[in-house]
């Protein structure tokens, strides 16, 4: 990559060599610098650069300006706000550290600079590269996910604190919690925070508070320090330690910026141990802020409640009747309905009984005339089966005729009487003797059956087969 990087930036410097020579006319500073500039970005890759920060400038616009220096040199750099907020700690003067930049120039001033774009603390390359690999693998694997981080309990009974009993974070949380709600009891679970054999006791701490279940929520805290101080915590045991912990955990670990893999596993991040406090804990003064608001509203409600039941009752009071005045006033009501209702059935009754009338009245008009009905029934069925009767004999006549002109016709009954019938050797009946030759094979066919036979004609009659 240099020696492409290198035969690029070799390249434009030829290029704009050539662009001077032909050109003989005088170029502007702001062209130099920016050809300069042009020819330093491509030509330079960002690399890592080690030094001690000096002369270090925090702006109010949120940008740092510095020279990173060794024993030999030094060189301005630049770190914009967007990636100063990024880092996890923050620069100071005499501070070593190791940056990653773009090597360029600052063209309003033809100063040559950085523009830093990474930054670490000198010497922790590695922590960094292996807190970066296991917050993507962990990320990876969903523990970061926002689905999986539980509610914290809005009025827990007990509060757990998993961290030093000698930490000033302790001494931070309990002064909080007995400040908001010393109500509430709270329970440490010893551990050692930093150093060798902290880890198991952290992980240990947290299955305990798990396994006990006597807590609502857990704080996993401690006070800040350097990458080093607070590397217990970014331990992967840890982090599923309190991945795998059945309560809801707020992770306090550090300042502000201290950022730990803790802090992505918990349901909730503080960015101090005390902030954790009051994540955790109810405010005695915003609970009875709340509680004197509750009650003011609920003695509104109450005066409003008893005002409008008042007017309700004394409008019902208004329209109170005596019971043995509203009884005689029910009775007159009922004889009225009684006598509407006579009347009104009396009226019915009438109108059937007369709907009645009408309706036998024309019924009696049209009575069929039964008997007379009967007699022309039996006339009709009388000259019905006669008409039946000579239909049927004209029938069977008509039908004897035919069955005899049938019968006279038939080849058959004349066969019967004698008569034969001469066939040809194709089947074809004969009837002139002028069809057949002399000797010719023909068919006779009889009443009981055929025979064959050979045409004799007269000599000369008839032409002769050829045998």
């Amino acid at each position: 990559m240099s020696n492409k990087c290198s035969s690029a930036g070799t390249v434009d410097h030829l290029t704009t060599m050539n662009f001077l020579d032909r050109n003989s006319d005088v170029i502007s500073v702001t062209s130099l610098n920016r050809m300069a500039r042009d020819l330093l970005e491509s030509g330079l890759p960002p690399v890592w650069i080690g030094g001690e920060i000096s002369n270090l400038t925090l702006a109010a616009s949120g940008h740092a300006y510095f020279s990173l220096k060794d024993g030999g040199a030094q060189v301005r750099c630049v770190m914009f706000r967007h990636k100063l907020s990024l880092l996890p700690f923050r620069p100071s003067e005499g501070l070593q550290v190791e940056l990653r930049g773009q090597v360029t120039l600052y063209e309003a001033r033809g100063e040559f600079q950085i523009n830093v774009g990474e930054m670490r603390a000198a010497g922790l390359g590695r922590l960094y590269e292996a807190f970066e690999r296991l917050k993507a693998r962990l990320q990876a694997e969903g523990l970061f996910a926002s689905a999986r981080k539980r509610p914290l309990p809005g009025h827990p009974v007990a509060i757990g604190i998993v961290t030093s009993p000698a930490a000033a974070a302790l001494r931070d949380v309990v002064s909080t919690l007995r400040r908001r709600m010393p109500g509430i009891p709270v329970i440490l679970y010893p551990t050692q925070v930093q150093g060798e054999g902290s880890v198991p006791q952290i992980v240990a701490a947290i299955e305990a508070a798990g396994r006990r279940r006597e807590v609502d929520v857990l704080i996993v805290c401690r006070g800040g320090g350097s990458i080093e101080d607070l590397w217990s915590f970014n331990e992967e045991a840890v982090a599923r330690a309190v991945a795998a912990c059945p309560i809801p955990v707020v992770s306090g670990v550090g300042h502000e910026t201290d950022f730990t893999i803790c802090d992505f596993v918990a349901d909730h991040r503080a960015p101090t141990p005390t902030a954790a406090a009051e994540l955790v804990s109810p405010s005695r003064e915003h609970l009875a802020m709340q509680l004197e608001q509750t009650r003011r509203a609920l003695e509104r409600a109450l005066g409003r409640l008893l005002t409008d039941k008042t007017q309700q009752l004394d409008f019902l009071s208004r329209r109170l009747i005596h019971p043995g005045a509203r009884l005689l006033r029910q009775q007159e009501a009922l004889a009225g309905f009684r006598q509407r209702l006579r009347a009104r059935l009396d009226a019915l009754f009438e109108q059937r009984r007369w709907r009645l009338q009408l309706a036998g009245s024309k019924l009696s008009r049209h009575q069929p005339r039964l008997t007379e009905l009967r007699q022309q029934l039996t006339r009709s069925r009388s000259r019905l089966e006669q008409a039946r009767q000579q239909l049927l004999g004209d029938r069977r006549q008509r039908l004897a005729r035919l069955e005899a002109t049938l019968t006279a016709l038939n080849p058959e009954a004349v066969l019967a009487r004698g008569y034969a019938i001469v066939q040809k050797s194709d089947g074809q009946a004969v009837k002139n003797p002028a069809e057949l030759l002399n000797h010719e094979k023909v068919t006779l066919r009889l009443a009981e059956g055929s025979t064959a036979a050979r045409i004799e004609h007269p000599q000369g009659a008839q032409p002769e087969l050829p045998f």
